[in-house]
């Protein structure tokens, strides 16, 4: 049998072989041959439409230009520091943290409760619109949460009112991604705000990135242009037109069935998202929600515990999730919700739906250390430096990863990609650093909103019992306005 000593120094050896290669990372000098790994990404994302993939390929096709024979070696050696750093290990709990309570929400019937509870306000058509703009305001904690939940409590009472459900999909969809990136507390700023920390945007005192994140909100236009558009749609001063038009005068004329339209068969299965896992699992949790007999306490508690302890802890989501499932597990258990071992099983289940997430921030990392050892960041800023200027780099970066978030259908997965390419020119150029990280994420709004297979697409029109091509095609010609909207207000702030 092994000593203890022996043990620990045999664990200690590839701690101390993975510090010796930290230090001696391998580097060569910037050249034309750095922007291979990013166009291999680029290239595989919008082939395959897989951006973990082809981050681990850009990676990869870097590896072997540094060093062939040593790619291998060089591989394990930026993988096992990348998943050493500290950061990554926050962004794992997070994300993780946020899928086991959304689980949770979802699985007691909370979300289901809440929803039931708002429409009771709901009157007429009009104000039956309302309220799904405002439940889709309120459940800002994720996308997913978002689009499945207020879809589905909702569809029967804007059937009463004839509101079309091409109209409910593109009123969920628009509060579902651009409202979360407005909320400094929800696994989009978790997530961004760990990427900006891992590629140095941050100061020295934002461990977390979301004091950064924070900075930028007033600057992502295109998510406030989407939630206005839709404001005033709802209110009529902006017309239904094109697509849309035909779905309302359709739903004008007849009821649409709640449960039994052919149209409400879509799933997620049927298409063809970036995310197909994290759909998917999210949606057997929501499946098998109790969605009758939830109690509203059961969701504003937690979610008010959330926020709270997160502010309490000055911004510390890690600290303000901990202490949420300190105090929500007991609640649940005291009313015989579940029993532990249930709990457990529903949590992991919802931390699974995070692994895309966390897989995407890990293959990001890889890549970004690859690119550093390549030298990218400095051969871009050598290049293109003396012909980009500060006034015109906030809108052409929304503009050019907003196509490219729209033909991949990923939004957190081009992000990753683009981040490191960006932020060292926007430095370099002295941009304005908020309006760039505004600019970056209203370009990741527009994605998951406007692309027909995005995961935020696809639950909308789920949630909704919608058709997903239609609820694409309807919703797009006001995605695109306010996108173009957002291209000229970036020129203009600028």
């Amino acid at each position: 049998m092994m000593s203890a000593d022996t043990l620990v120094e045999s664990l200690a050896e590839p701690v101390a072989a993975a510090a010796e290669a930290a230090a001696d990372v391998i580097t060569i000098e910037p050249s034309f041959i750095s922007l291979i790994p990013p166009v291999v990404v680029l290239a595989i994302a919008i082939w395959l439409k897989r951006p973990i993939l082809a981050l681990i390929m850009g990676a990869i096709a870097g590896m072997l230009l540094l060093s062939p024979a040593g790619a291998l070696g060089n591989m394990a050696d930026t993988s096992l520091r990348v998943m050493q750093d500290e950061t990554i290990g926050w962004l794992i709990l997070v994300c993780g943290g946020f899928g086991s309570l959304i689980a949770l929400l979802v699985h007691t019937g909370g979300a289901f409760a809440f929803g039931r509870a708002a429409q009771r306000v709901a009157t007429g058509r009009k104000s039956s619109m309302l309220m799904t703009c405002f439940l889709g305001i309120v459940i800002f904690v994720d996308d997913y949460l978002n689009a499945l939940t207020v879809g589905e409590t909702m569809k029967r009472i804007t059937d009463k009112y004839k509101v079309s459900r091409e109209m409910l999909a593109y009123i969920v969809d628009s509060t579902a991604a651009p409202i979360c990136v407005l909320i400094p507390i929800s696994t989009w700023a978790v997530f961004f705000g760990g990427l900006l920390v891992a590629n140095d945007v941050t100061p020295a005192g934002d461990a977390s990135g979301i004091q950064t994140y924070i900075s930028a909100i007033p600057y992502m236009l295109y998510a406030w242009l989407a939630m206005i558009m839709v404001i005033l749609v709802i209110l009529g001063v902006v017309p239904v037109f094109g697509p849309m038009k035909k779905a309302e005068l359709a739903a004008q004329q007849s009821l649409i069935a709640a449960e039994d339209a052919p149209h409400s068969a879509t799933t997620a299965q049927d298409t063809h998202s970036a995310d197909d896992f994290a759909v998917q699992s999210f949606d057997e949790e929501f499946e098998q929600s109790n969605r009758k007999t939830g109690k509203l306490h059961n969701f504003l508690l937690p979610m008010i515990m959330l926020v709270g302890f997160t502010i309490w802890f000055e911004i510390d989501v890690w600290k303000g999730l901990l202490m949420t499932f300190l105090l929500t597990l007991p609640l649940y258990l005291v009313q015989r919700l579940m029993n532990i071992s249930e709990m457990m099983d529903v949590m992991i289940n919802g931390f699974k739906t995070m692994l895309p997430a966390i897989c995407t921030v890990i293959a990001a990392f890889v890549f970004k250390d690859v690119c550093d050892q390549l030298g990218l960041p400095q051969f871009i800023i050598d290049n293109l430096a003396p012909y980009m200027s500060a006034q015109l780099l906030p809108a052409l970066v929304f503009l050019s990863m907003a196509v490219l978030a729209f033909a991949t259908g990923s939004s957190w997965g081009i992000f990753a990609v683009s981040i490191p390419i960006v932020m060292p020119l926007a430095f370099a150029v002295e941009a304005n650093i908020p309006l760039v990280i505004g600019a970056l994420l209203s370009a990741s709004s527009f994605g998951s909103q406007a692309c027909f297979y995005s995961d935020s697409t696809v639950l909308a029109a789920q949630g909704s019992g919608c058709n997903l091509m239609s609820h694409a095609l309807t919703q797009f010609p006001y995605a695109f306005a306010a996108a173009v909207l957002a291209f000229f207000g970036f020129i203009a702030l600028a």
